[in-house]
């Protein structure tokens, strides 16, 4: 397979042509960057570029190879919804906790691993747990679980669930509405799943919610670092971070819910081309699709509504949670929610003076100050936070988009990106090595071994990833987070 060549238009740009339709794709990188994205990766992207209604796509420094499009791309169509880059984690999701203690306060590693323990107790990791594996579950009835589903993070819902209600505000979108705009279709879609028996196990599906569940998902401890208090002081104040104080970042989804949906959903569609002869886009069954007002379309936006309704709640229960952990151990901590923000959703939004619908898979949300959208929100004069993980070593970033966020459909990457997959990292890397790693760092986690697959050294260099989005203009950062100690799916590593 040869390499699609990439045509640099600046130090950190370059463009992806597809000679079949005479569309363009916009890759954000360094040359370092692009050089390292393998071929499938960028075969990917041309294969979407080709697919019925799209407009528009980007390729962040994060992406690698996922399934029908790279992870790390955005994806934009006036007319078409794409299942593939939104994937089968449907809002998989990033948090940030600010807490009231200074960072000095967890200098003691006894003190620091009461908190893991506390917030094991509380908050299961691992593929298919839920509340009811945890010493100190939460008691979540079946009524106020299918409340979350249907309404997301609504004042009942969340005053049920004990949530702060001022949290609701700092999140990208707290709930999300069926295709017609109302609670009512999703509740209607949702009787629907059940009485055609998509879930198996439908009770235990939602005894999810709270739970961080396995791969790269996590909880990580951070201490707060501003960069440039004087360019940055009035961003930081509106986000509520705190210079040299306790954060907590939280990277998760929809769990077995959201999974059971999607795939569901996978399903359904594929059928549907086959059944009605309709050619997949470049012979992709992962590029299946639905136009916009086809009944297949609604039932696929209601689909998708559910699961990140569920998605929200959960981010919001896990962060209160974390705050009654470090109460147990610490009293008096208080905290507040920086923000809430996903990576994998579509959004209809406004993008050059039109309505589209914007795929996000593995990519973020960047609106800069005063963006339209941000209007009704706490951050219309800063931009929103962009809460961007890297690895616990090389720690992680809150950014906020800049101007030039325009031209990468106001998207930045959501993260690093691996490097190796997941069989190579377990292959390749030595344990011993990444153990010494975090103890170096005076890292703690919850594992006995650190999963290899998680480690640093399978991910993309972060820094330069960085470097990318700065340098094309797309954002700036705001804080740096040092980890104290990250919690993990330790299941595998401790086999």
């Amino acid at each position: 397979m040869n390499r699609p060549f990439l045509s640099p238009v600046s130090e950190s740009m370059a463009i992806l042509s597809d000679n079949r339709n005479g569309k363009v794709a916009t890759v954000i990188g360094t040359s370092a960057i692009r050089e390292s994205m393998d071929t499938v990766c960028l075969e990917q992207a041309l294969n979407a570029l080709s697919a019925p209604g799209v407009t528009e796509l980007i390729i962040n420094p994060d992406a690698h190879q996922g399934y029908g499009v790279p992870i790390g791309s955005v994806l934009v169509s006036p007319t078409h919804i794409y299942p593939g880059p939104v994937g089968v984690d449907v809002k998989c999701s990033m948090s940030l906790l600010q807490l009231n203690l200074p960072a000095e306060s967890l200098q003691d590693k006894v003190l620091r691993r009461s908190i893991i323990n506390a917030l094991t107790d509380r908050i299961p990791t691992g593929p298919g747990q839920g509340q009811r594996s945890v010493k100190k579950s939460r008691q979540l009835s079946r009524d106020i679980l299918v409340k979350a589903v249907i309404e997301g993070a609504s004042v009942e819902v969340c005053k049920k669930l004990g949530i702060p209600e001022e949290w609701i505000s700092r999140c990208e979108d707290a709930y999300h509405r069926g295709h017609d705009g109302t609670s009512d279709a999703l509740s209607q879609r949702f009787d629907f799943l059940i009485k055609s028996a998509v879930f198996k196990n439908l009770d235990d599906k939602l005894m999810q919610l709270g739970s961080y569940g396995g791969g790269n998902h996590f909880g990580e401890c951070e201490s707060v670092h501003i960069i440039d208090e004087e360019k940055n002081r009035e961003t930081a104040d509106t986000f509520g971070l705190i210079d040299g104080n306790v954060a907590f970042l939280s990277h998760c989804g929809s769990r077995g819910f959201g999974n059971v949906i999607a795939i569901n959903q996978f399903t359904l569609m594929r059928k549907y081309f086959e059944k009605n002869k309709i050619p997949f886009p470049a012979n992709d069954s992962h590029l299946v699709y639905s136009e916009l007002g086809s009944k297949e379309c609604d039932a696929y936006l209601d689909d998708m509504a559910l699961s990140a309704n569920f998605a929200s709640v959960n981010h919001l229960l896990i962060n209160t949670l974390v705050l009654e952990a470090f109460n147990e151990v610490i009293p008096g901590t208080a905290g507040n929610l920086v923000y809430s923000i996903s990576h994998n959703i579509a959004r209809k939004e406004r993008y050059n003076n039109r309505d589209v619908w914007v795929h996000r898979k593995g990519a973020t949300r960047a609106f800069p100050a005063r963006h339209i959208s941000l209007s009704n929100s706490p951050f219309y004069k800063t931009g929103h936070p962009i809460l961007l993980p890297g690895n616990p070593v090389s720690g992680s970033l809150v950014m906020v988009a800049e101007a030039g966020a325009q031209k990468s459909c106001f998207s930045i990457n959501h993260g690093a990106g691996r490097k190796m997959s997941r069989k190579a990292a377990i292959r390749q890397l030595d344990q011993t090595l990444v153990e010494r790693e975090f103890k170096e760092a005076d890292i703690l986690t919850n594992c006995r071994f650190y999963p290899k697959d998680e480690a640093p050294a399978a991910y993309k260099d972060f820094d330069e990833v960085v470097r990318s989005v700065t340098l094309a203009g797309l954002a700036r950062t705001v804080a740096r987070l040092k980890a104290k100690f990250v919690i993990k799916d330790s299941s595998k590593a401790d086999d």
